[in-house]
């Protein structure tokens, strides 16, 4: 199957409510969830702005279609933090995937050599194909609970997933909340982002994980609003040839080159700032707090000007934009929902 094929199926998989196994296939075929791991396990190994533009692209084929590919690859920065058989264990097969949550909502009590680990996460997108789930947890000592975290990698059949996820977009992301009641975890599956337990990390790996996970859903957002704007400017050509008002015509025109306009300019300073940081962490030199904190901002601002843009052309397009089948009312959906993540909301 061709990529591009995957956008004429959009509305299919949403009302699945999860990817096809077919389209699954042509995931693993190319390693979309692998963008980041070393070719020795299966992976692409690609620079993080090569990465980032994948997210786009795919993004721009489907929401749910790119969402998933971000999320599956975001499972990549895990691998430098688990010693080396138990990494090569969960990442090499080729369907390997993880899913997960990164809210301490669990708790764990250390017992002979692992923990004791019970807990509900929210929101683990890419629940019912991952093959490895992470979720992370307060320690719990002495019957005392504590500030500490410690981050499990657990296998699929330890998890139980509810099918609870329904949202007003990305229907299938299967973003479900998963459970694990009283399961044992051993400590080499357990680990800490920062600490490196083996030889396969790389230069994206060490990358700030916040701002690694901005920019991976700021261009989740970028590629939906570009389907947008593709979808809305064939919309407006079918009205235009319609229409006998030229000053409509025209008001139309001028609203989508306006609203073009923003969105260039958007993911011109976003691929900007994020190649400049790059640069810099790939030359050894740190990012500083306020460096960070402006990718933060600027994250922030360019996700809301996303929805800004989708939210001002789709007043103009009229009784079409409401019918929930109607792509442009899919890709609406599915845009508003991207941009709800707690990395990029106010």
């Amino acid at each position: 199957m061709n990529i591009l094929e995957i956008k004429e199926r959009a509305l299919e998989i949403e009302q699945l409510g999860k990817l096809p196994q077919d389209i699954l296939e042509v995931i693993y075929e190319q390693q979309l969830f692998k963008l980041f791991i070393a070719k020795e396990l299966g992976g692409k190994d690609l620079d993080l702005i090569e990465g980032i533009k994948v997210f786009q692209r795919m993004s721009a084929i489907d929401g749910n279609f790119g969402w998933l590919v971000t999320i599956g690859t975001g499972g990549n920065l895990f691998i430098p933090t688990l010693n080396q058989e138990i990494g090569e264990k969960i990442f090499s097969p080729s369907d390997a995937v993880i899913a997960g949550s990164g809210y301490p909502n669990g708790t764990a009590v250390k017992k002979d050599g692992g923990y004791i680990v019970t807990g509900q996460w929210k929101f683990c997108s890419g629940a019912d194909y991952a093959t490895t789930f992470t979720m992370n947890c307060f320690i719990k000592e002495d019957g005392i609970m504590t500030d500490k975290i410690i981050s499990c990698a657990v296998s699929r059949e330890q998890v139980e997933i509810l099918n609870d996820w329904q949202a007003m977009g990305l229907k299938a992301t299967a973003s479900h909340t998963i459970r694990v009641q009283d399961v044992w975890i051993p400590f080499d599956k357990t680990f800490q982002l920062g600490i490196s337990k083996n030889s396969y990390n790389n230069v994206v790996h060490s990358f700030p994980f916040t701002a690694f996970a901005e920019a991976s859903f700021l261009s989740v957002c970028l590629g939906i609003t570009e389907n947008f704007l593709d979808e809305a400017f064939s919309l407006m050509e079918q009205k235009n040839k319609k229409s006998t008002y030229s000053e409509r015509v025209g008001a139309l025109q001028f609203l989508f080159m306006q609203q073009k306009k923003r969105f260039l300019q958007v993911e011109e300073q976003f691929y900007s700032m994020l190649t400049d940081y790059w640069q810099k962490h790939k030359l050894g030199v740190e990012l500083t707090e306020q460096e960070l904190q402006q990718f933060t901002q600027m994250s922030k601002e360019s996700a809301a000007v996303c929805v800004d843009i989708a939210n001002n052309i789709i007043r103009s397009l009229g009784m079409d934009a409401i019918i929930e089948t109607a792509t442009i009312n899919r890709i609406w959906r599915n845009l508003c929902t991207a941009a709800q993540h707690g990395f990029l909301t106010p």
